[in-house]
């Protein structure tokens, strides 16, 4: 029971730590970046990019949060694509 205690949380650790790592590191380039231009070039990269009308702020948060694991966005950049789409629907 201890073990699967430990393990759990040994998970939870290295998840937390995969989603903070990459937004440790932000690049200049990153930094002077619109939302929106992040938006374009990381959505369009593995499919079409939905209007930002399809989706109100609570479920960009989400989306943007589930793309931020899958794609590794930085905080950064994920902040300023998620506060473009807000403020485009």
């Amino acid at each position: 029971m201890k073990k699967n205690i430990y393990f759990g949380l040994l998970l939870i650790l290295g998840f937390i730590a995969f989603v903070s790592l990459p937004s440790c590191k932000t690049s200049l380039e990153v930094r002077e970046k619109s939302g929106s231009v992040l938006w374009s070039e990381n959505c369009s990269r593995c499919h079409y990019s939905p209007d930002p009308e399809d989706y109100n702020d609570a479920q960009w948060e989400v989306i943007v949060l589930h793309m931020r694991v899958r794609s590794s966005l930085t905080e950064e950049e994920a902040e300023k694509i998620t506060k473009f789409l807000q403020d485009s629907n």
